[in-house]
């Protein structure tokens, strides 16, 4: 049995993926040269292929719709696949792209992965051990490969706003993220990792400052915590925070204070991740058949 007690929150988790790159440097990210690829992975890996690749002209899929992808756009050239653990859906789709004669790219964290030894070329990233489903310096490096962002000053900026997070979050029984329009492609990586943390538990939402403006706050709550990151909210909900980030910040910046943000307000609720997450990997394990650890090494 695992001890709860021993895994780290979200937060630290950041820390110390921050302090991983500062020490290691940022990845170098090198960009397949296909003319329109598919980008492809589960969960977060997915969103991490959208902003890594939303500059191209790239085909995005998940484990759900990648084949109909495929059936769909006919000038396909190469596939991209991003998954920390290079397992779980990862060669199932390596297999597919095989068949199909698509030349596959591997971005992952992990060496000799079950997926690796089914495409043509392999990037492994750096990663720290983290508990399973944060995925935080592994995506986190993938991201700032292509931003070139300062870890250190992200870590900085962490610093500089920690003391304005109220120390009362455990009162709220809701949160809603907004982020800057030109960020969209983050707004569901937040969701999932509130999913993963909180499920059912807690109510949550995140929408662009534009969305917002879409009947998204008809119905008040006076339990409902407004976080606005790297915007300005004066406007929406009776409880606010909003968190200044630097001039100029990108994706990396983005995703490592809202999961630092995230990670406070886990530390504030019950441990319903921590109490939850050792059923979960064996549940998992049997359901790939493969061996998940609650720790990722």
């Amino acid at each position: 049995m695992i001890d709860p007690n021993t895994i780290i929150n979200l937060d630290e988790c950041v820390i110390r993926a921050l302090n991983l790159f500062i020490e290691k440097g940022i990845p170098t990210l090198d960009i397949p040269q296909f003319k329109r690829p598919l980008v492809v992975g589960s969960g977060n890996a997915a969103i991490t292929g959208r902003i890594i690749f939303e500059d191209t002209d790239a085909v995005f899929a998940d484990e759900s719709d990648y084949i109909k992808k495929i059936q769909a756009v006919k000038n396909i050239d190469g596939a991209i696949i991003i998954s920390a653990s290079g397992g779980k859906h990862a060669p199932i789709m390596a297999k597919e792209f095989k068949k199909r004669n698509i030349e596959t790219i591997l971005f992952t964290n992990t060496k000799n992965s079950p997926a690796e030894q089914l495409v043509e070329k392999t990037y492994v990233f750096e990663k720290n051990p983290e508990p399973y489903t944060y995925n935080t310096s592994t995506y986190l490096g993938m991201i700032l490969g292509k931003t070139r962002e300062n870890p250190q000053k992200i870590l900085e900026t962490i610093e500089s706003i920690k003391n304005n997070i109220p120390t009362d979050l455990s009162r709220y029984t809701a949160f809603y993220i907004i982020v800057p329009n030109e960020f969209e492609n983050i707004r569901e990586m937040f969701w999932t990792k509130f999913d993963e943390l909180f499920g059912p538990m807690i109510t949550t939402r995140v929408y662009t400052a534009e969305e917002t403006k879409h009947a998204k706050t008809l119905i008040h709550s006076n339990t409902e915590l407004f976080i606005a990151l790297g915007y300005e909210n004066t406007l929406f909900g009776d409880h606010r925070l909003n968190v200044p980030l630097p001039e100029k910040f990108n994706y990396g910046t983005l995703m490592a204070i809202g999961y630092y943000v995230i990670g406070q307000i886990q530390k504030a609720k019950p441990q319903y991740f921590k109490e939850n997450i050792e059923a979960y990997v064996q549940t998992l394990s049997e359901i790939f058949g493969e061996k998940m650890n609650v720790i990722v090494e």
